[in-house]
């Protein structure tokens, strides 16, 4: 095997169990990457310099074919159900060994990588991959070692991924030729029949969903930002809720936009790039993230682009509408050079209730906080996703993450409800829904009107301010706040059949009922207290 690049690790593939490969390609430069995936057939330039990669059948996570190892070592702390979905060790093995066999005199790539800024919880992720822009992806979306590090570093866990490897269901125990396996017991990750790169960044955050709790870290899928004042916000929210928009603030410093822990230290970023849908993505209303489009060093994922020109057209949605930029965080102006902050001030739970029927902003209790955090409510429309009809469809994930929290979501609830009494955290649920009707009747929330509700309370102004308390979900409504119209901040006062607003928000709290007795057993009886109740 010929061993090439600037940093080849003394802890070498052997270790993961490949032998005999062609080349191994170890932590490329970003220019060498660009060489290496265009040569190779694999990508090809845009405009302005980012990388166009396309990703063929798949373009987006295949959650049906992701399945974790049934072993004896860390079976009892998986919460087993319809996300984490078990598979036999001998299945994990057979695949394994195959996947070795393949990748002999193959070009490889490997990036080695830190997964976590602070160094106490930083976990060493090494990808294995057949194709230069997934190690690209890696080098964009996590953290460089430093010279020295790379010299001697070893992985605490790897990722092993072959995209043009397909299993064969009937004698591989697969439910498809896709195929995401995690066995923790072997620190070991096997992805292959897919191109989609989110696999190998969500891989990456399920292994510290699983790692860092026992250590009292809280694994978070949000973003952060801080003030001048050193004052970090959190913000939970499940696509569509507006989590990137609204914590792209150019008063506030951006620590990450989608995945962090919070230790007795503070909060940290997982990551050290964003991973951002473009889909008609504008440079009026989001110019920083559309600057990144052309720009050497981004990866553009299936963007449909001119190819004669290289022109892009993000506008268009023929190839997926889960259009994907993967960008380093500094290429974000505002964005932190340490990927840390401080403990937080506030946390801010974004939903997008298209039944229009939730307050814009509410001050959460501790218990109210858990509850929320628990349910992960928003709500899906049509032309957010495919095959959805004309109706809403509530959504529930708990966490804000379900399908990436290997354990039971009471224990990252747990360690959530634990942070905000001891660092006294103001909590906040946000709806950037609609108001004055459900979806087909009311209108989106203005973003004007989130942004000065959500200044407001991360201001302090509203922490303080008189609230009333909502009739139907038992929340705590500021009676006023500066730049929004008072009837806003009251749903059904914005509505002009009441008696339809009355009936749509007892349903909603029916589904929010029947979602929660999942948890009933789970949790004290101040957090069932804090549901929400029917008028």
């Amino acid at each position: 095997m010929n061993n090439t690049g600037p940093y080849v690790s003394k802890n070498g593939l052997d270790q993961q169990g490949v032998r005999n490969a062609n080349v191994a390609n170890w932590n490329l430069s970003v220019p060498e990457l660009y060489e290496h995936a265009i040569n190779r057939g694999e990508a090809s330039m845009g405009l302005g310099g980012a990388l166009l990669a396309e990703t063929g059948q798949h373009t987006g996570r295949s959650a049906n074919d992701k399945f974790i190892v049934d072993e004896p070592q860390n079976s009892d702390q998986i919460w087993w159900g319809n996300v984490n979905k078990p598979v036999s060790e001998e299945v994990f093995d057979g695949l394994r060994t195959q996947m070795l066999a393949y990748l002999q005199s193959r070009d490889l790539y490997i990036k080695d990588n830190w997964a976590g800024a602070d160094p106490a919880y930083r976990v060493g992720v090494r990808v294995i991959t057949e194709n230069a822009w997934h190690a690209m992806f890696a080098h964009n979306m996590f953290l460089q070692p430093t010279a020295e590090e790379y010299a001697s570093f070893s992985p605490d866990f790897t990722i092993i991924h072959a995209p043009r490897f397909q299993a064969d269901p009937a004698l591989d125990g697969t439910r498809s030729e896709v195929f995401v396996l995690v066995n923790f017991a072997q620190k070991t990750v096997l992805i292959g029949g897919t191109s989609y790169a989110g696999e190998i960044k969500k891989s990456v955050f399920g292994l510290l969903n699983f790692l860092l709790p026992p250590q009292g870290v809280l694994p978070m899928h949000c973003s952060v930002n801080v003030g001048q004042s050193d004052d970090a916000a959190i913000f939970f929210g499940l696509s569509g809720t507006g989590k990137t928009t609204l914590s792209a603030d150019p008063n506030r410093t951006l620590i990450g936009d989608d995945e962090h822990g919070w230790s007795d230290n503070g909060i940290f970023n997982f990551e050290g790039g964003c991973y951002a849908k473009v889909i008609n993505l504008s440079a009026e209303a989001e110019p920083e993230i559309h600057a990144t489009t052309g720009r050497f060093g981004t990866i553009l994922e299936n963007v449909v682009y001119d190819k004669g020109t290289r022109v892009l057209d993000l506008n268009d949605g023929s190839l997926t509408e889960n259009t994907r930029a993967s960008y380093p965080l500094d290429f974000i102006p505002n964005a932190s050079a340490s990927g840390m902050s401080s403990h937080p001030k506030n946390v801010v739970m974004l939903t997008a209730d298209a039944f229009g029927v939730l307050p814009p902003i509410a001050r959460l209790t501790p218990e109210q906080a858990m509850y929320h955090f628990l349910s992960g409510y928003t709500a899906k429309v049509a032309g957010t996703e495919k095959g959805l009809g004309n109706e809403p469809q509530a959504t529930f994930s708990t966490c804000f993450g379900a399908p990436f929290m290997p354990r039971h979501p009471t224990e990252y609830a747990k360690l959530l409800g634990e942070k905000i009494a001891r660092h006294e955290v103001t909590c906040w649920l946000v709806n950037t829904g609609w108001t004055g009707g459900a979806y087909g009747t009311g209108h989106r929330m203005p973003i004007n009107h989130t942004r000065a509700l959500l200044t407001a309370a991360l201001d302090g102004d509203l922490a303080a301010a008189p609230v009333r308390e909502d009739a139907s979900f038992a929340l705590h409504v500021p009676e006023s706040c500066e730049g929004v119209p008072a009837e806003v901040l009251t749903p059904r006062e914005t509505w002009s059949d009441k008696s339809a607003y009355d009936t749509t928000a007892r349903d909603l709290v029916g589904r929010f009922s029947a979602n929660f007795e999942q948890f009933e057993k789970s949790v004290d009886d101040g957090v069932k207290a804090a549901a929400p109740r029917a008028a």
